[in-house]
């Protein structure tokens, strides 16, 4: 059988070389041949129009003419001719016109007879996908700056949310470096919601957002830097989308709210302070007109908000101030602060009040002066009460100069008066004793009167021991202060006449005292003493000092006094106009029975006392020694500051002790809860007021000052009398004792 050949012949051959022809020629893409040596041997239509370039000009030239980076030419050729193929190499082709045409090359090398003879070259033109790239490129570096530059913290995640951006101002404000490709959902490592409690970072809103694929907003987070500190934020995590819809990732902005967050709460509180504030705050424009009228400056002058603001603030400046308001505000916006000085303003109804100003500037955050701040605090009362204390001081310096002079009366005229030594004393201290009584009866009043009823008890029974024989009735009746000292010693002698030289001298004698008010041009005190069953009563051959006394003084006051001596008793009259008024209140009255005795229970006889004295005032103390030495009493001490009389307390055998209530301002409580764990009697000898004493000592015995000697010795007999009662004291367990401050022997 004949064998069949299956290869081409003439005719097959030049069909396929004219495909061949044509596929070369009309190729898209560049094609060209290029021998050894690097001689262009052939290009087709599309590689000649790339490059704009004749086939004349361009084949038979060497191919690296046409390179724009000649080394590369060089590395082409060497690779081909060790058999090495392209693919896609990167090239720079110029064209005619001077531009360059980026390329991507695929090319192997033809061999023959294992020697390199040529190379056969695809060349596409990538020029254009090139300047996209670059564009690209570019855009995504200036995008990358502009986010690095913003001053908000930014970052990304993935659709799973991881982090793979984040910017200069996120580190900042997470006080650490993220980790890209590691971190999730956040740059901060530790959250919380707005109330302070733990956030899982699975729950923080970029977590939310990634979940639910929607924006959140209006969240507020505390984020925790690794130092400690923190901040509080506002996120704003919006997720991202491909043009499919498919969720590739979130980006976050967080706008830190720390530093506006602290603002309002500072403008909350001071918004609170200034709502509460009874000071009068106030903000005008630099040239005065009215900004802001708090709550305090319309109780302080009177006018609602809505009638000021707006207007000038001299509208509450007297008109004679409006210089120094002028004054004021040049100071300030030099850049003064202006601190409480007092100054005037006008109500709303015309009146005047005291006002302490301070006023400085208000500046924005730049510095910019935006007004001038006011805060007035009305001082009309304090001014009223500086007034009034210096009224009161220059009427106590009035009083107490009179109350000396008529101490250094009295002793002038009890001096000319007695001869006898003792009876002076007595005279002195009876009638020192009336006045100090008196003031006791004033100041427990304010010093606004005294009751003639109160005057009558303490000037008439002082002592006691014939309370029983003295009778008081009449209306109640409230004496001016001058009037009340006066008839004090009014009373007083009376008294002391009865006492020594009427019926009081005698046991059987009565002494019975009646008042009443009349009404003629204007009221009329009339006050009738009468003595009765006393001895033999004769007129004085002398006008005695108690007599003069009593006529003088009511002369003074426009009244009269009328003396009698009966044959059973003195009887005197008196005659007192009172203060305009209304008519004194009716009211029967009875006084007190006070008795006292001179001498003490069980085998204590009063010369036998050892009586400590405390008294920070020599002469008082002095004063004290000598009248209880005359009783024939021990006397120890005195003792003038604290750790010599605590000393003597637990040293010396001790029946009794007077002291005053504080030495040189200290307090005396441990003292007293010294003698009363010892069980020694004693009272206070003070300047003070029963009532403004210690809570804790108003129970106890009290001799006021000054020292009137029969009110010692009865209050001495009185404590020793009952030295085995006890009345409590008010107050707490002694810390130091142990022992409660239970007990002033009374």
């Amino acid at each position: 059988m004949k064998a069949v050949h299956n290869s081409a012949g003439p005719v097959d051959r030049l069909a396929r070389d004219d495909e061949l022809e044509d596929f070369f020629e009309n190729a898209t893409i560049g094609l060209h041949i290029v021998a050894a040596d690097g001689t262009i041997l052939r290009a087709n239509k599309a590689e000649l129009a790339m490059l704009g370039y004749t086939a004349d000009e361009y084949v038979g030239k060497p191919i690296a003419d046409f390179h724009a980076d000649a080394p590369v030419i060089g590395d082409i050729l060497d690779r081909l001719s060790r058999g090495e193929r392209l693919d896609r190499y990167p090239a720079r082709l110029r064209a005619k016109d001077g531009s360059i045409r980026h390329v991507l090359i695929s090319s192997s090398g033809l061999f023959r007879d294992g020697k390199f003879i040529q190379t056969r070259c695809f060349t596409i033109d990538v020029t254009d996908a090139r300047a996209a790239e670059k564009r690209y490129e570019e855009s995504e570096h200036r995008f990358q700056t502009i986010l690095e530059a913003l001053p908000t913290a930014l970052y990304t995640t993935d659709e799973d949310g991881i982090v793979t951006f984040y910017n200069k101002a996120a580190a900042k404000l997470a006080g650490r470096e993220p980790i890209v490709g590691e971190d999730r959902w956040c740059v901060t490592r530790r959250l919380y919601d707005s109330q302070d409690a733990p956030l899982p970072l699975s729950e923080c809103p970029m977590a939310v957002t990634l979940r639910e694929q929607k924006a959140v907003r209006g969240a507020e987070v505390i984020a925790e830097r690794p130092d400690g500190s923190r901040a509080r934020l506002i996120p704003y995590p919006t997720p991202l989308f491909d043009k499919r819809g498919k969720l590739t990732g979130a980006v976050n902005m967080l706008v830190d709210i720390t530093d506006r967050h602290a603002a309002e709460r500072d403008a909350a509180r001071l918004a609170a302070i200034v709502l509460s504030s009874q000071d009068a705050i106030v903000t005008t424009t630099t040239n005065g007109v009215v900004t802001f009228w708090s709550n305090g400056a319309e109780n302080n002058y009177g006018y609602e908000a809505n009638e000021i603001v707006g207007e000038s603030i001299l509208r509450i400046i007297p008109p004679e101030l409006h210089g120094e308001e002028k004054s004021i505000l040049e100071r300030v916006r030099k850049g003064e602060h202006v601190e409480h000085y007092e100054t005037e303003r006008i109500t709303k109804n015309g009146e005047r009040v005291n006002v302490s100003l301070t006023v400085s500037l208000m500046r924005d955050r730049s510095g910019k002066t935006i007004g001038i701040a006011k805060v007035g605090r009305d001082i009309t009362q304090a001014k009223n009460a500086e007034r009034m204390q210096k009224l009161l001081i220059g009427e106590l310096s009035h009083r107490v100069k009179n109350t000396l002079a008529t101490v250094q009366a009295i002793a002038n005229q009890t001096l000319k008066n007695c001869e006898n030594p003792e009876e002076i004393v007595k005279g002195i201290n009876g009638r020192i004793g009336a006045l100090a009584k008196a003031h006791s009866v004033l100041t427990d009043n304010s010093w606004e009167g005294a009751d003639l009823s109160t005057l009558m008890h303490d000037q008439l029974l002082l002592g006691g021991a014939d309370a029983d024989r003295i009778s008081c009735s009449g209306p109640s009746v409230i004496l001016d202060p001058q009037a009340a000292l006066h008839f004090s010693l009014i009373l007083h002698e009376l008294g002391t006449n009865a006492r020594k030289y009427g019926s009081l001298s005698e046991p059987q004698g009565r002494v019975a005292v009646d008042w009443s008010v009349e009404k003629r041009d204007s009221y009329i005190l009339m006050l009738r003493w009468r003595e009765q069953h006393g001895p033999a009563v004769k007129a004085p051959t002398r006008r005695g000092f108690g007599t003069t006394l009593i006529e003088q003084t009511l002369r003074g006051h426009g009244g009269e006094a009328k003396l009698e001596y009966k044959q059973n008793g003195v009887l005197c009259e008196i005659s007192l106009p009172l203060s305009d008024g209304e008519k004194p209140r009716i009211g029967a009255y009875v006084a007190p029975s006070m008795a006292t005795s001179r001498s003490t229970p069980g085998n204590i006889a009063l010369c036998e006392c050892r009586v400590l004295i405390v008294e920070d005032e020599p002469l008082i103390a002095m004063e004290i020694k000598s009248i209880l030495e005359d009783e024939g009493c021990d006397v120890i001490g005195p003792a003038s500051d604290l750790d010599e009389a605590e000393r003597l307390v637990q040293e010396a055998d001790l029946h009794a002790a007077l002291l005053d209530v504080n030495l040189g301002g200290h307090d005396v409580s441990d003292l007293v809860a010294a003698l009363t764990r010892r069980n020694i009697p004693f009272a206070f000898v003070t300047g003070y007021a029963k009532k403004d004493l210690p809570e804790t000592f108003q129970q106890a015995p009290l001799i006021t000052k000054p020292i009137v000697p029969d009110q010692i010795i009865a209050m001495l007999n009185e404590i020793l009398t009952h030295r085995d009662s006890v009345i409590p004291l008010r107050g707490n367990m002694d810390d130091r004792t142990g022992l409660s401050s239970t007990a002033i022997r009374g």
